[in-house]
């Protein structure tokens, strides 16, 4: 049983559909992609999601039940808009948060020590809020988001404010997560980090669904017909190669309609380049996400 179905939801605003017939699944043990341009609907979706917003048509179910109090304790979210109580401490906002979802205090205190132990910001856990960065208290936002071992974790813009170092330890803890068998949905503008972290994808623009399934599958539907190669000795005339372009200590190899990347392989090794890398090129979730946002303007 998915982790959570979205089932046609659609949400207009005047005479504009903000969602339209959007539906998905996202399953235990898979991080989840929800990208699209600004003004997409993406956050709109969450808020459907979070019945912080009720759809005009549609449905969602968490764990097979419609949302109600009882169904969203076993959900972490971390909204786009932060939102915590400057004068509380840190810890006092990890234990009250838990608390509001059904955690026992003493529990909550000592897992709040073991994540605050993990981000190294346990010296800090009597600081107020209002006393933090904004990289720490972005690292307090999150912990408040699965202080209580939620087990469906939606996460918009969650590597906003940090630097590159804590944003890698919140993707190790986000790995975890999924490997733990939770579900993990992941809004953001970032394409690099949808590709790192995300297994299935949702791209939305202007309301619709525009591209929805495995990741690997869909940027392999997009590639070019053409090869990365890194290789010693020289590169001589390899037939069925129509076009070559080198860039960052590779060579790309584009390749005519009838040649498969094998038979390119075959020929390099036949001229004796020695091949340290060779791989069919896939094109980056960016330059996906421009073409098929521009074919839907």
């Amino acid at each position: 049983m998915p982790f959570i179905e979205v089932n046609h939801i659609s949400k207009t605003y005047g005479d504009r559909a903000v969602v339209n017939d959007v539906s998905f699944d996202v399953n235990g043990g898979e991080i989840f992609g929800l990208i699209g341009p600004n003004g997409a609907g993406k956050t709109t979706t969450i808020r459907i999601m979070m019945d912080l917003i009720k759809p005009d048509s549609g449905e969602v179910l968490v764990l097979g039940r419609r949302l109600g109090e009882a169904v969203k304790d076993d959900i972490g979210y971390l909204p786009e808009e932060r939102g915590l109580y400057l004068n509380l401490t840190v810890v006092e906002s990890l234990t009250y948060f838990a608390s509001l979802k059904g955690m026992e205090i003493h529990r909550a205190a000592t897992r709040a020590d073991e994540l605050l132990a993990r981000v190294d910001l346990l010296p800090h856990k009597q600081k107020k809020i209002k006393e933090l960065s904004r990289g720490m208290g972005q690292f307090v936002q999150f912990l408040v988001t699965i202080i209580h071992e939620p087990k469906l974790i939606i996460l918009d813009e969650p590597f906003a404010n940090l630097d590159p170092v804590n944003t890698q330890v919140i993707k190790d803890m986000v790995f975890e997560m999924r490997n733990q068998g939770r579900a993990i949905i992941l809004s953001t503008h970032r394409m690099n980090e949808v590709e790192e972290l995300c297994d299935r994808i949702l791209m939305i623009n202007e309301g619709h669904t525009v591209l929805y399934g495995d990741l690997a599958e869909i940027k392999s539907r997009y590639r070019n017909n053409s090869v990365l190669l890194e290789f010693e000795g020289e590169l001589g005339q390899v037939s069925g190669v129509i076009k070559r372009q080198d860039h960052d200590g590779r060579t790309e190899l584009f390749l005519d309609s009838e040649t498969t990347p094998q038979q390119v392989l075959a020929q390099l090794l036949g001229q004796g380049v020695t091949v340290n890398r060779f791989e069919v090129a896939t094109p980056p979730l960016h330059d996906i996400f421009l073409q098929v946002v521009g074919e839907h303007q």
